[in-house]
C-alpha cells in the first residue's frame, strides 16, 4: 500500500542532501556536514516512521544498502570507526546515518551531534572518489 508523503517532513519535501544513488525504494545522499566528510544518509523513499513499518524484504534491502555504504567508506576513506545511527526523533522518516569517524574529528569519541571537543581538523578526504566508488558499488548491487 503506497504511503502518502508528509508535507511537514523534510525528507519527503526534498532529497535531504546531494543525491548519490537511488532506486524505487530508497536513496543515498551525501550530507552537508563539512566537519564530518563522507557523512552519508540512506533514506527510505516512502514516509514511514519505523523499520517495522517496512516489509521484511524492504528492511533487508535497506540494510544491505547501509552495509554497502559502510564498506565503501572503510575502503575509500579509511576512517578509524564507522557510526551507524537511525534515530528519527527530529525527522520521523526512516533513514540511516552512515558516518565515517576519525579519532581527531571535532566530536570523537562522542556522537557527531554532541558539542565539539576540538576544532575540526583540515582533513583531506577524496569525497569525489568516495561518491564515485559508492555509485559503482550500489549500481553493481
Amino acid at each position: 500500500m503506497p504511503v502518502s508523503p508528509d508535507p511537514q517532513c523534510p525528507l519527503c519535501a526534498g532529497p535531504g542532501g546531494e543525491l548519490v544513488w537511488s532506486d524505487d525504494r530508497l536513496r543515498v545522499i551525501l550530507a552537508a556536514e563539512p566537519a564530518f566528510p563522507g557523512f552519508t544518509r540512506v533514506v527510505w523513499q516512502a514516509h514511514v516512521a519505523e523499520m517495522t513499518d517496512l516489509a521484511p524484504a524492504d528492511r533487508d534491502h535497506l540494510m544491505h544498502t547501509v552495509y554497502a555504504v559502510e564498506a565503501v567508506q572503510r575502503r575509500v576513506l579509511g576512517p578509524d570507526k564507522i557510526n551507524l545511527a537511525a534515530l528519527g526523533n527530529m525527522v520521523p522518516h526512516v533513514h540511516w546515518h552512515v558516518i565515517p569517524r576519525w579519532r581527531d574529528d571535532a566530536a570523537f569519541p562522542d556522537a557527531v551531534w554532541a558539542p565539539a571537543r576540538r576544532a575540526a581538523p583540515d582533513r583531506v578526504v577524496d569525497v569525489a572518489g568516495y561518491v564515485q566508488a559508492l555509485r559503482e558499488a550500489l549500481a553493481a548491487g
